[in-house]
């Protein structure tokens, strides 16, 4: 009976006992940052604290944290009962986590916890849906532009493909979208011009998706027109654009518009460095303008103009054209603006390229002295340039050209120049040479001067042109042959002016 006793005594005591451990469990006493949704996803701490000493190996080994796509890896820190873990990589906004904690993890007495632990937060906004707050263009307006862009304006972020795939447009639009204002706003470029006098619905699917993945909810749809300007585009003038950047109108060849007519109409006076501009009744499309505008008699054309619709586009020659040829630009029509109407007139202009200060050097004629060493009577002798197989009446006199003697003198040469242009002297120095026939005499240039001439005065015939002498010693011989005073291409003058042709004057000596 004493036995019974004892025994029920102790089992009585054993699971008091049993019931006193249970009232201090081992578990998670507090967890940091808490359930639910936290807006700063950088100032977020993960921790634990514990109710008991805990085995610092098993919470590690025991502990994980997932996000959307998997198990996040990171390092420990302890303070006292408090575990800190953290991630080698910052943490995400719109983005859900889930720490879990293993019931096999123990405290340092070997307690394993009742339960295991699981903790959930998110950095993901709470259930807000998209909301489009505008469409551009808005429903039942009128587009001109037909290459008008569709603006849409969410009340949260979206991403590119959620527009590929919940954004259509009936007929249907290809083109590209692109995101701005941190992906608040949507712009979709269409690849092509939208149809002219068309009725064009978008359409917003419900699943349209912010980037946190939850939808619009609701389908929008807006309806919108274009194309409701018929009247064509007309070229209202065409003009020359000067250096200093003056207008001129260049004149309608109207025998384009009179048919049979002979009369042809010419602007005179274009300038190498001018350029053409073509001004229209309303914007229309560069690329129809540049395709339509041909050029007849001189170098290619060079649009200026970005090729988008204007009222204005800017022209210039690829190389400079040449002076005093005659050229035409030629409009055809098909011109359109932005709602596909096309030009109907064809518009002919036709230029003379005679510009004053255009004209390129050109060599009029020659002088030189007869006697160099007379102190009274030089007997300059001038030749122009039509002068053929002139006599050259150099003598071989004691103040003329003694036979086989070196005597200084100097030939001038002038230049009939643009207007207010100088000749270049380099260009002379370079191009200037005299060649003979049977060694008849032989000149050595040593100067070239364009002021202080020896002689005062020009000669009479050429006293409007330009004088340069060459100073340098001719030897004369007792031969009999041709002169050739030669200029070759390539003269140039002050204004940027260069003539391509070369000049000669052949005497007989």
């Amino acid at each position: 009976m004493i036995r019974k006793l004892i025994l029920v005594a102790f089992i009585i005591f054993h699971f008091n006992s049993c019931d006193i451990l249970r009232s201090s469990q081992f578990e998670v006493s507090s967890w940091t940052p808490g359930s639910g949704y936290h807006l700063q996803s950088s100032e977020i701490i993960i921790s634990m604290v514990f109710s008991h000493e805990p085995d610092k190996s098993s919470v590690e080994r025991h502990f994980s944290l997932y996000d959307d796509n998997g198990r996040i890896k990171g390092s420990f820190i302890w303070e006292d009962k408090k575990m800190i873990f953290v991630p080698f990589a910052p943490l995400e906004t719109n983005t859900n986590y889930t720490i879990n904690l293993s019931a096999e993890t123990h405290d340092t007495g070997g307690l394993n916890m009742d339960a295991p632990f699981e903790g959930k937060f998110t950095t993901r906004p709470g259930n807000t849906r998209p909301v489009l707050l505008s469409c551009y263009p808005a429903t039942y307006t009128e587009v001109i532009d037909p290459r008008t862009e569709v603006r849409l304006v969410f009340s949260l972020p979206v991403q590119l493909d959620t527009l590929y795939d919940n954004v259509s447009f009936t007929p249907s639009m290809t083109g590209f979208w692109q995101l701005e204002k941190n992906g608040n706003l949507a712009i979709f470029t269409p690849a092509e011009p939208w149809l002219q006098n068309k009725r064009y619905e978008i359409r917003v699917s419900a699943a349209l998706t912010d980037k946190t993945g939850i939808n619009m909810g609701k389908e929008f749809i807006s309806i919108f027109t274009t194309g409701t300007d018929h009247e064509a585009p007309y070229l209202v003038n065409a003009s020359r654009i000067m250096k200093n950047g003056g207008y001129k109108p260049l004149a309608l060849d109207i025998s384009n518009f009179i048919y049979g007519t002979e009369t042809l109409v010419e602007t005179h006076d274009w300038e190498k460095d001018d350029r053409l501009s073509l001004v229209f009744s309303k914007p229309v499309d560069g690329i129809s303008v540049k395709n339509c505008l041909s050029v007849e008699g001189a170098p290619n054309l060079v649009m200026e103009t970005e090729p988008d619709y204007k009222n204005e586009f800017l022209f210039h020659f690829e190389t400079r054209p040449t002076y005093e040829s005659r050229f035409v630009f030629r409009l055809k029509s098909g011109i359109k603006d932005s709602a596909g109407n096309e030009s109907k007139n064809e518009y002919v202009y036709r230029v003379f390229a005679n510009g004053k200060l255009s004209k390129p050097p050109a060599l009029a004629g020659i002088r030189m002295p007869m006697a160099p060493g007379s102190e009274t009577d030089y007997e300059l002798a001038g030749f122009g340039i039509d002068s053929v197989f002139e006599y050259l009446p150099i003598k071989d006199g004691r103040n003329n050209y003694p036979s086989n003697e070196s005597v200084k003198t100097w030939i001038e040469l002038y230049f009939d120049t643009a207007e207010g242009a100088s000749i270049d002297a380099f260009s002379v120095m370079e191009l200037f040479r005299i060649e003979t026939s049977n060694s008849v005499l032989n000149f050595s240039p040593r100067q070239v001067k364009t002021s202080g001439f020896s002689a005062g005065e020009k000669h009479p015939l050429w006293k409007n042109m330009e004088r340069i002498e060459i100073a340098g010693v001719l030897t004369n011989t007792v031969n009999f042959g041709v002169v050739n005073f030669l200029v070759a291409s390539g003269l140039k003058d002050s204004l940027g002016n260069k003539n391509e042709k070369s000049f000669r004057i052949s005497l007989i000596k």
